[in-house]
């Protein structure tokens, strides 16, 4: 029986370990974290449980794909919940647009801020719709390996309503006059890790995704999703190895791998790392056998890190819902201290996430859930003072937002930012959603999925195709498992 190793265990790597031990591989997953499931992982502190990263779940038909591969649906294994509202943005003068579930209504909201604007709406999300099925159902499954892959039918056909060449920001533009409803547009792709007028209009399949898909929970918190895979993964016959780091990787021969871990040396027949792309090149491998050099990725433009707070408060929270983002500030001038000017924001925006208001089992009763955080330039000098002093900031904003006292009823708070990243994930500059998907990084202009001087080695997660975001990572395990049991099996 064939071996194949894969680092890390992040959604990327428990997707491609399912499908690789599906087949009939043995397969085995190293992580260097105690707990499986990289940044979507869970911690409980006080009666609190905290996911540590991804909160939005969107594309509920990529979970379904995945899960489908193997005979399964999600309500297998967890129950997801439409929320409603989806989420709320609340601007200046404490202004606040609920997003509501219903498209129906969704409509009426924007017609209520600009007059035809549920028409102009209507229109939007027919190319968005046509964007995702091309986009979501095809072009992210492609390993981005040939250009030869996005040229088909759909594409060749509908090369234009696609627009990848498009700004995202003037797209929206020629839809939509309000400041309000434009900012609305424009947050989903703040999820791909660049400012709107730097991102393609092809990704306004994430206003489609977001606004008439709907935004969804998972009961319990995304560990059950991540528990989803294992079990999938363990059920086929994966074998998980816990605190085991990686310390180089080699080629052994013409067809082998070698891999030293903290605990032993490891020969497989196939490889994949889902750890930092940058990290397993730089600091695992031989130079003779990176795909990529250090003048490479300082060219590449990276998606922001953040500043996140778990927070434990001993009384509800007045006005918030389940997500909740503060646009009540200035956008523009909080993007430029994030890509053009990095440093820490002077007077910044940030999200909330309260999902005990949606779930009785992440906080005690009576006691409220908070998830914060703040997006900021990776890279940034990281202590103990700043995160403070943001702390204060943040708090007082919130507390003045909901008219509730919340800093003299925390029973719980943690923050994690920029060292954190680094610590836990090796990430590249602390970075915490990989590259930013401007047009020269998109689709096949994206670091490689596959080694180009080891044989059998691939790559997968948010750094390569198909990009950052829960789905997009199930996808690029799938994508590179698929390729790496092509290359065993002796497929072209």
């Amino acid at each position: 029986m064939k071996t194949v190793g894969i680092i890390g265990s992040g959604i990327s790597g428990l997707s491609a370990a399912a499908v690789i031990a599906s087949e009939g591989y043995k397969v085995t997953v190293f992580e260097k974290n105690q707990q499986l499931g990289g940044r979507m992982r869970q911690f409980e502190a006080e009666g609190f449980v905290f996911d540590m990263g991804p909160s939005w779940y969107w594309m509920p038909d990529v979970f379904e794909r995945f899960f489908s591969r193997f005979g399964y649906k999600s309500s297998d294994f967890y129950e997801l919940v439409k929320l409603d509202p989806g989420f709320q943005v609340i601007y200046d003068n404490e202004e606040v647009i609920k997003v509501p579930a219903d498209w129906d209504e969704l409509l009426e909201l924007f017609e209520k801020h600009e007059a035809g604007a549920a028409h102009k709406l209507k229109k939007f999300m027919i190319e968005a719709a046509y964007k995702y099925e091309v986009g979501v159902n095809n072009l992210i499954y492609k390993p981005g390996l040939s250009i030869k892959e996005l040229i088909n039918a759909d594409t060749i056909k509908g090369a234009f309503r696609l627009q990848i060449f498009s700004s995202f920001s003037k797209h929206v533009r020629t839809y939509f006059k309000n400041e309000k409803l434009i900012s609305l547009m424009e947050f989903p792709v703040l999820f791909l890790g660049a400012m709107p007028q730097n991102t393609p209009a092809l990704y306004s399949l994430m206003n489609y995704a977001g606004l008439k898909q709907g935004t969804f929970y998972p009961m319990g918190g995304f560990k059950k999703v991540v528990d989803a895979f294992i079990k999938i993964s363990k059920d086929k016959g994966t074998e998980f190895f816990t605190s085991e780091a990686i310390e180089s990787i080699h080629k052994n021969g013409a067809s082998q791998i070698q891999l030293t871990t903290t605990s032993r040396k490891v020969t497989l027949d196939g490889l994949i790392a889902t750890a930092d792309y940058n990290h397993i090149e730089s600091k695992l491998l031989q130079k003779e056998h990176r795909n990529y050099s250090e003048k490479y990725w300082k060219s590449k433009v990276f998606a922001p890190s953040c500043l996140l707070f778990y927070i434990g408060v001993k009384q509800k929270v007045n006005k918030l819902e389940h997500h909740n983002l503060f646009f009540d500030t200035d956008f523009s001038k909080h993007s430029h201290e994030i890509y053009t000017d990095p440093q820490w924001p002077s007077n910044p925006l940030f999200y909330v996430c309260c999902p005990s208001k949606t779930d009785k089992s992440v906080a005690p009763e009576g006691m409220e859930n908070l998830f914060v955080l703040m997006p900021i330039a990776p890279g940034l000098e990281d202590n103990g003072n700043i995160r403070h002093e943001f702390f204060t900031v943040i708090m007082r904003r919130l507390e003045k937002f909901t008219g509730t006292d919340i800093i003299n009823n925390i029973v719980y708070t943690k923050s994690y930012c920029v060292k954190d990243f680094i610590s836990d994930y090796n990430s590249y500059k602390g970075n915490a959603y990989g590259l930013a998907n401007t047009l020269n990084q998109t689709a096949n202009l994206k670091p490689k999925i596959k080694n180009r001087h080891i044989n059998n080695f691939y790559y997968a997660g948010q750094l390569t195709v198909p990009g950052p975001g829960v789905p997009p990572s199930i996808v690029s395990g799938q994508v590179a498992a698929n390729e790496l049991i092509k290359s065993l099996s002796g497929v072209k």
